[in-house]
């Protein structure tokens, strides 16, 4: 798809300033500028996306959008590991990062996409990658399904932009709309994978989706990446929830069954214990807070802070622990003491005052080793915590 002048090139300059590049294409006459800098910023996207496709030579990277909307390495391997079977079929293959290694876990796997060009990256792409098991179709997903056999698996990842390009996040809003496609495709496939927004809110989904056995919040280093609705025709009653964060050093996982928040008896801190942990972005986002502090036995600090505490060390606890080493009030000379730090990261939660404020307040730079939450206890009383991280 490139000429030789051009992928020479792009080896040579594959870690050079894109904008830099850009401005100098009348000094390169014989290269295609416009496609090789395309091709050396998706490389360098991909070095910290995705580090094993980065390390094939030859592969081919779509636009910027594109690559901005893929999964990431990471991620597309969590969902890797939830599918097996004969027959698979991705109905919005995209880049085709997430059918790339789904599919390496069937026999028999079709990527569709409408998008031509997108099309021809793939084909080129999963012969690099090996996937030999892949079929590539170009064309409408929902008019295509009724052509393909049946399968153990549908992946589809609904665009999230309308038709003038403006960001949607209802189901509905998206395309396809996999709302009134539901039982269209578990007529076809006993197991559908939805993934969607993380801005999604999970029950209104789960209340338009009649067959939903599993929804997992996934989070990539304490950022929410993706949720993703598991489908089943032979749906028992409830669902359950798993708040995955996936860090370098592992993966945090947090199970719940639907209507466990309702019925957990949580407990509120009479005041601060040694430990203060915070709940990871997976579990922030599932919302399963009084779940938590039942099943760890640690104490919430107030219903609406969503932090937590104990005399003794949890050392599982999906989320960042710290060490308290000292908990004041908010008067001046209570502020006074804290200004001495000079240093440290703040942190807010249900306090009257924002992160910037009250830095301005504290007269603190941000960084360093002191930790400070600043929030509510169940008493109502406005406190400073000062931590130390110990996870």
């Amino acid at each position: 798809m490139l000429d030789t002048a051009t992928i020479e090139f792009i080896a040579k300059h594959r870690n050079d300033d894109i904008r830099t590049l850009a401005l100098q294409a009348k000094r390169h006459p014989g290269i295609d500028m416009r496609e090789a800098v395309v091709q050396i910023e998706g490389w360098q996207q991909a070095r910290e996306k995705l580090p094993a496709w980065s390390a094939v030579e030859g592969v081919i990277y779509p636009p910027k959008i594109s690559m901005e909307q893929c999964s990431s390495e990471y991620t597309a391997k969590y969902k890797a590991a939830l599918t097996s079977g004969k027959r698979f079929a991705d109905l919005t293959g995209g880049f085709g990062i997430d059918f790339s290694y789904i599919a390496r876990n069937f026999s028999e796997s079709y990527y569709i996409e409408r998008n031509e060009k997108l099309c021809g990256i793939a084909t080129a792409n999963f012969s690099l990658l090996g996937l030999d098991n892949a079929t590539v179709m170009n064309g409408n997903s929902e008019e295509l399904l009724a052509t393909l056999p049946q399968l153990d698996w549908i992946f589809v990842d609904p665009a999230r932009r309308d038709g003038d390009g403006r960001k949607v996040v209802a189901l509905s809003d998206c395309e396809p709309n996999v709302v009134e496609l539901e039982e269209a495709l578990l007529s076809k496939s006993d197991r559908i994978m939805i993934k969607c927004s993380p801005m999604l809110d999970i029950t209104m989904a789960c209340r338009q989706l009649k067959h939903v056995v599993a929804v997992h919040v996934v989070a990539f280093n304490n950022e929410c990446k993706e949720l993703l609705f598991i489908l089943q025709s032979d749906k028992s009653v409830g669902y359950k929830v798993h708040c995955i964060n996936i860090l370098k050093e592992g993966v945090q996982e947090f199970t719940f069954e639907q209507d466990e928040e309702h019925n957990s008896v949580v407990t509120y801190c009479k005041e601060v214990g040694k430990y203060l942990y915070e709940p990871n972005a997976s579990i922030q986002k599932a919302g399963c807070h009084n779940t938590l502090s039942q099943r760890i036995g640690a104490d919430k600090l107030h219903p609406n802070s969503q932090l937590y505490t104990s005399k003794e060390l949890i050392p599982d606890f999906p989320g960042r622990i710290f060490e308290v080493v000292e908990v004041t009030g908010f008067s001046k000379a209570d502020i006074k003491g804290i200004q001495a730090l000079q240093k440290a990261n703040i942190t807010v939660r249900n306090f009257p005052e924002n992160v910037q404020q009250l830095r301005k307040r504290l007269k603190l730079s941000d960084g360093g080793d002191n930790y400070i939450f600043a929030t509510t206890l169940a008493n109502d009383n406005k406190v400073l915590i000062i931590c130390k991280k110990q996870k």
